[in-house]
């Protein structure tokens, strides 16, 4: 098989990174584009060497104009605190970002991966979420910017699909966490984590009850990947995520139990419009795909502490 030329968009964030490295892995060239807005260079220094990896600095809401094989289109901030930073910024990298890219792909006749997610489904009313559910967000609410401009996105891969052939693939990703993970970046996995090996007490808003489903980070990458390599009539969208599901108490105990903390619980009222479930229907993943998550969540979790803790260890973050 010809090795192609692989354009990352994102390519320095937390999937970004992991992602490229599994492309290099496989071969491919892969040029990784970000803003550094929420990537850093320290994820990718290990593939600078690399003679088939190329890093640009480059925002998605200005046009880019490279000769690829296929886009994977992650570029976009994914945690409230950082899309909430600037959410007109973020409606525009999701919206602006996929024109440029699938007018990228058009002219290139690349093959191009949108990463979705869940969030287009708001706070449900079906559960587990199955992608033909059209969800129940709310337009005006202060997580819009991401929600609407994610689902916006789809809707633009959808009608280059439709009106220009474009080979598009869609995927709805779920609560995904792992190494490599902002420590600031308000997401319950880090948020959780960071409390407790400094033996703060760990944040839960709500009564706790709430519900979510984690995804190790490569378990995420594989389906990305295969994804990518489905027949032309394979469009999506497809929901890659973990369907066991966990309440926030039970998240918080398995920390706790991890790292030995001593940490207590300090409750805090439900953020607006935070969903109450969130847990993937994946039937579709593993019929189109034949893949499912196979990381549980206590080896993934084992692996994303002993991350944060040498951050702290070497003083990358406070301790």
């Amino acid at each position: 098989m010809r090795k192609k030329r692989v354009l990352v968009t994102g390519g320095a964030g937390f999937l970004g990174s992991f992602l490229c490295e599994r492309l290099l892995a496989l071969g491919n060239e892969v040029l990784c584009a970000d803003n550094f807005f929420t990537g850093t260079r320290d994820n990718v220094a290990s593939m600078l060497g690399d003679h088939r990896f190329e890093l640009l600095r480059h925002d998605v809401t200005f046009p880019l104009y490279v000769e690829v094989d296929e886009i994977y289109n992650l570029a976009c901030p994914a945690s409230p605190i950082h899309y909430q930073h600037d959410p007109v910024q973020t409606t525009k990298t999701s919206v602006h970002g996929a024109i440029n890219m699938l007018g990228l792909a058009k002219r290139t006749g690349a093959r191009i991966l949108q990463a979705s997610t869940s969030e287009i489904y708001g706070d449900p009313e079906i559960h587990p979420q199955r992608e033909d559910y059209w969800g129940r967000v709310n337009p005006i609410g202060p997580r819009s910017c991401y929600d609407e401009g994610k689902r916006c996105a789809e809707t633009l891969f959808f009608d280059y699909w439709r009106q220009h052939r474009l080979p598009i693939k869609v995927a709805r990703i779920f609560n995904t966490y792992g190494p490599r993970m902002q420590p600031d970046d308000g997401r319950v996995v880090s948020n959780f984590i960071l409390q407790a090996l400094r033996n703060q007490p760990i944040t839960i808003y709500g009564d706790g009850q709430q519900t979510r489903s984690f995804c190790f980070v490569d378990d995420m990458i594989e389906g990305l990947i295969r994804l990518m390599d489905t027949s032309d009539d394979v469009t999506g969208p497809i929901n890659l995520g973990n369907p066991v599901e966990f309440t926030m108490l039970e998240l918080a105990q398995a920390v706790i139990d991890a790292t030995g903390s001593s940490s207590q619980l300090d409750y805090r009222p439900l953020p607006q419009d935070d969903p109450r479930q969130r847990r993937p229907d994946i039937g579709l993943a593993r019929q189109a795909l034949d893949w499912q998550p196979a990381v549980p969540l206590k080896e993934g979790l084992g692996q994303t502490i002993a991350y944060f803790r040498a951050l702290m260890d070497g003083g990358r973050i406070p301790a």
